[in-house]
């Protein structure tokens, strides 16, 4: 893998993990059209979730700060309720990573059930935009499990995280604002979960990447993820999500479309 390449996976991961279009799906496809072998790198996985991770905490650091401020009162408050459901949503990906994830990764070589996952993710999104369910207040702790489940189901490739919380959420009736901020918020700790386990698998290092292709591939999921999560927040509010949902319908068909024709 050479700096180039990695620069171009390292936009690809900061924009497709935070739009609703699958990064796991669009990471394998870019595998594919770049020709690098990139599925037992675990260091540089590990280095682009890192990046995403701390683009994530940047954009929503004020969020983050008011959260953690609220979580030292002696009294029950509003933040550590929050604190408590995204700990709730966190199980159903813990129980999955830590029992399925050799499963799971035999997948990520099938570009076509990568593209069966993205007409699901299609199916997702179109549903939640023509759905009007009444809007609540706030996200309760039932709803934050269920959410909590549509991440665990996107460990799939293909299916995406950020539209199947976001839509699940706006399916069980929670307000835009909030399904999106729950959204990118509940995703911290799953990543960093992830990150240690890959740390701790010993597999690190395995495939060797030339520093300068690690920094790039860093830089450019930052500073693009940085982007693409503002953008994602203000796409949610203004209810534009059929065009991910036509744009994923249309990758997951050529996706399929290249697996039959070979």
């Amino acid at each position: 893998m050479d700096t180039l390449q990695a620069i171009l996976l390292g936009i690809v991961q900061g924009i497709t993990e935070f739009l609703p279009v699958s990064s796991s799906g669009h990471l394998q496809i870019a595998k594919e059209l770049l020709g690098v072998e990139i599925d037992n790198n675990i260091t540089f996985d590990v280095t682009l979730h890192a990046a995403t991770v701390l683009s994530t905490i940047v954009v929503m650091r004020h969020e983050i700060a008011q959260l953690a401020g609220g979580l030292f009162s002696r009294r029950f408050n509003a933040e550590q309720a929050y604190a408590v459901k995204i700990a709730i949503s966190m199980i159903p990906a813990g129980i999955v990573g830590v029992c399925f994830a050799d499963r799971i990764e035999e997948l990520f070589a099938s570009l076509g059930f990568v593209g069966a996952m993205l007409l699901v993710t299609a199916a997702l999104l179109a549903f939640a935009y023509y759905a009007r369910p009444r809007q609540k207040s706030e996200i309760s702790y039932r709803d934050a499990f269920v959410i909590g489940l549509a991440q665990a189901a996107a460990t799939l490739p293909g299916l995406s995280r950020s539209g199947s919380t976001i839509a699940t959420g706006l399916l069980l009736g929670n307000s835009k604002e909030s399904t999106a901020h729950f959204s990118f918020l509940m995703v911290i700790p799953v990543i960093l979960g992830k990150m240690l386990l890959d740390i701790l698998s010993g597999e690190m290092g395995a495939m060797e990447v030339p520093a300068a292709a690690l920094a790039g591939g860093f830089a450019a999921a930052f500073a693009v993820g940085a982007l693409a999560c503002k953008f994602m927040i203000e796409i949610v509010k203004r209810g534009k999500l059929i065009w991910f949902a036509l744009y994923c319908a249309a990758a997951g068909l050529l996706s399929i479309a290249s697996t039959l024709l070979r």
